[in-house]
């Protein structure tokens, strides 16, 4: 049977998931008793929820007699340890792009990596049902961005299809709908080239690591030389170079949407073995005899980190689970064996552990997963990540992208420029300004929230990582303070209506808080210590206008990215499977101000040095 090995790519939301949904279905892989549901491969709970593609997954799909092996890539730069893994599995791709976003900076990305490894592209101008299409210049955005990318001229010679994958259909000229997608279908076996039949000694890379309760860790990955056969002796050979002996217990292939078991598998096609200890991702499975090592997969190196600490607020362990030191450790670390693009590292100093990632998404992704685990903990404030560079520090420079309507771009501009923004492009679309700027990754952290703010809720807003640069200078933070809870105890409207000229709140009435906790931003610079708990003194006395119904306005409810963009370095997030409290590091104000005191004479120290 013939093979083709195609990974599908695309911006965040332009529509892959549910083009493969209607490939699935014209194709009938679903079995007659299956669930039929929309976004089929987003089986993941905050993937659903979210509408991204957050872990690539691979299916496979029957047709004219070959085995299509189609793999769903994440379209978000912070996954880009998920990308680079699974493109290595394709010979081809399919790029994605919307009919009236056009080339938007994940496509960017993603489209880097394919083209870097040679792989051939096909072009899918998709969502071609919007009444507000534009087809052919979003065809010249993306020849301009093939070239802009150095495409050799076999790359610049794709197959364009102009498709709607909610309606099911693909055709091959823009002003005329199909009928359905064969025409995709077609045109990946006439224009995807097979897998290379390489004979010789074993070799397969590990690109993705499963897990099952029962069999334990699962190899997933492509096979480029030889075959492998059930029970068969390997040798694993790790990126270090380390060797070791093991047995092939049990051997997969995909089909269609599962694993089906097999004595078998040949040069060119994906698979899954079971009973090789201690695999890791880019570890090479090899012959028994003659081990040869594949080349080592690079990955993308973090740009922010994040502290991760033991929950030691008042209300420890009444929601989770897992809630000790251990717990999180185990957790974090095997998070490190299908997550290549995370580190992590202990701090003994704090009693807790650093964790290195892609972004802002990438490690609030981990702690939604945790939180809903059961876990318990608390995580600092997002830093990023400097080098030095010709004895220069140097930072991490985003490309940011934001669509916003043409009465608030100036408003954007400035709110950016204040950030470090360098705007290098603005370009008119309908009634709205697409603007691009060069940003420090530093500058994007509680950006997102500003940008909506001033935009009434309409700016869209993207980003992916360009280069280190040399040290821009300092960024201004939250420039106001913050309302602290005085005591433990449950908030009392008739406290909070009292302080609302105070600020903004976090909290509505009835809700438990304690010591420290942070219960509302303040409207001025400076933090200031609040009794929510206040309650009215009752006496026998009334008079005309005293006992006005209370009017609260309702308390501001962060997500979990905008309360981690909005701390401070003194701050913490508390983190609970029922809650998230934003909260003081240190919890006694006494303590607190002394202090702030000791590193205010340290800075005057040092800086009198």
């Amino acid at each position: 049977m013939e093979i083709r090995n195609v990974a599908i790519i695309a911006h965040v939301d332009h529509g892959k998931t549910t083009l493969v949904d209607k490939l699935l279905m014209q194709c009938r892989v679903f079995r007659e008793n299956q669930e039929v549901r929309e976004c089929f491969l987003d089986s993941n709970d905050l993937e659903r929820e979210r509408g991204i593609t957050i872990f690539a997954k691979n299916i496979s799909i029957p047709y004219g007699g070959a085995k299509i092996n189609l793999i769903d890539t994440p379209g978000h730069a912070d996954f880009g340890g998920e990308v680079e893994r699974v493109l290595k599995m394709a010979d081809g791709v399919l790029l994605l792009v919307d009919a009236f976003e056009g080339a938007m900076p994940q496509t960017r990305f993603v489209l880097q990596k394919a083209l870097a490894l040679k792989l051939t592209p096909i072009v899918v101008i998709n969502k071609m049902d919007r009444p507000n299409k534009r087809p052919s210049e979003v065809l010249n955005e993306v020849y301009d961005l093939f070239i802009d990318l150095d495409a050799h001229d076999e790359q610049l010679n794709f197959p364009v299809l102009y498709a709607s994958g909610r309606e099911g259909w693909v055709s091959t000229e823009p002003g005329a709908p199909g009928t359905d997608l064969s025409p995709l279908l077609d045109s990946i076996l006439e224009r995807i080239p097979p897998p290379q039949r390489l004979d010789g000694p074993l070799q397969m890379q590990v690109t993705t690591i499963g897990y099952s309760d029962y069999v334990g860790r699962i190899a997933i990955g492509r096979i480029f030389r030889g075959s492998i056969l059930q029970n068969d002796q390997v040798t694993l050979i790790g990126r270090d170079g380390a060797r070791k002996k093991s047995t092939v217990r049990e051997l997969y292939t995909f089909e269609g949407l599962e694993r089906l078991r097999a004595e078998r598998v040949d040069c060119g096609d994906i698979c899954a073995i079971v009973g090789l200890e201690n695999i890791e991702i880019g570890d090479t499975v090899a012959d028994a005899d003659n081990p040869e090592p594949l080349p080592i997969m690079h990955v993308d190196e973090p740009t922010m980190s994040m502290l991760f600490l033991v929950n030691n607020s008042p209300f420890y362990g009444e929601d989770g689970k897992y809630v000790t030191g251990r717990h999180l450790r185990e957790r974090l670390l095997r998070e490190t064996e299908s997550n290549v693009a995370l580190r992590v590292e202990e701090s003994p100093a704090v009693e807790g552990f650093k964790v290195f990632g892609r972004g802002i998404l990438h490690l609030s992704i981990l702690i939604e997963n945790m939180r809903r685990e059961g876990y318990e903990f608390q995580v600092g404030q997002p830093r990023v990540l400097y080098k030095e560079i010709n004895g220069h520090k140097s930072e991490p420079i985003e490309i940011l992208i934001v669509d916003v309507p043409s009465e608030s771009a100036g408003r954007v501009i400035e709110a950016v420029s204040k950030k470090r923004g360098e705007m290098k492009h603005m370009e008119t679309m309908g009634g709205r300004q697409r603007l691009e700027f060069h940003i420090p990754s530093r500058g994007l952290i509680g950006l997102r929230t500003r940008l909506l703010n001033l935009s009434a809720g309409e700016a869209v807003m993207h980003h992916r990582f360009y280069q280190y640069e040399y040290f821009k200078g300092s960024i201004p933070h939250r420039s106001n303070g913050v309302l602290i809870s005085m005591q433990e105890g449950e908030a009392v409207a008739y406290a909070l209506d009292s302080l609302q000229s105070r600020g903004r709140f976090f909290i509505a009435p009835g809700e438990r808080v304690y010591l420290g906790q942070v219960v509302g931003e303040n409207n001025k610079e400076g933090d200031i210590v609040v009794n929510v708990q206040k309650t009215k003194k009752l006496t026998n006395m009334r008079a005309a206008g005293s006992d006005d119904a209370i009017r609260l306005t309702p308390p501001i409810r962060f997500s979990l990215e905008e309360a981690l963009e909005f701390i401070n370095d003194d701050e913490l997030v508390e983190i609970t499977p029922a809650t998230m409290r934003i909260r003081k590091t240190i919890l006694d104000e006494n303590r607190r101000k002394k202090d702030g005191n000791r590193k205010r004479d340290a800075e005057i120290s040092a800086a009198g040095c």
